[in-house]
């Protein structure tokens, strides 16, 4: 009875841990799939305003970095003020994969500690520099920044990353 108790409890025992084991191996491939995936990607901008009080941006550099963004940033269009830059991301199949608001980064809003106590005045600057960061996807293709003018939106700048 000892002897036939052994063969089957042993069979068991080995087949458990077997599964165990695979499920250890398949848990790190999953670990390691996710891992790869949450990346960020931060763009770093530089803007100039000409004579005329146009606009130029240039892309100076993007990095791609291995973390999740905790906060998904999101706005609404009655956010959007003068001034105000919507970055958008676009993905190879043409279609949206991120958009971010920079409220207006030639005239930033400054905080002054006075006597009277903290005050908020807006500072108006001739060149500044911005940046934006965004979920990663092995699917981006372009960057856009448009302008909201008293009109609409302007398109400033377009790029293939």
């Amino acid at each position: 009875m000892k002897n036939v108790f052994n063969v089957l409890i042993v069979p068991v025992f080995l087949l458990f841990s077997f599964k165990e084991g695979n499920n250890l191996v398949q848990n790190k491939h999953s670990e390691t799939l996710t891992a790869k995936s949450d990346r960020i990607i931060y763009l770093f901008f530089k803007a100039d305003k000409d004579q005329s009080g146009n606009a130029k941006i240039t892309l100076q550099s993007s990095k791609i970095a291995n973390g999740r963004l905790k906060h998904v940033p999101s706005f609404e269009r009655d956010d959007v003020r003068k001034g105000d830059l919507v970055i958008t991301l676009t993905g190879s199949d043409g279609k949206e994969v991120g958009k971010q608001l920079v409220k207006d980064p030639f005239n930033p809003e400054l905080e002054v500690y006075e006597k009277e106590g903290i005050s908020r005045h807006k500072a108006s600057l001739q060149n500044t520099e911005f940046s934006a960061r965004f979920s990663y996807s092995e699917n981006i293709q372009s960057v856009k920044i448009e302008k909201a003018t008293d009109d609409g939106v302007l398109l400033l700048f377009t790029q293939k990353l």
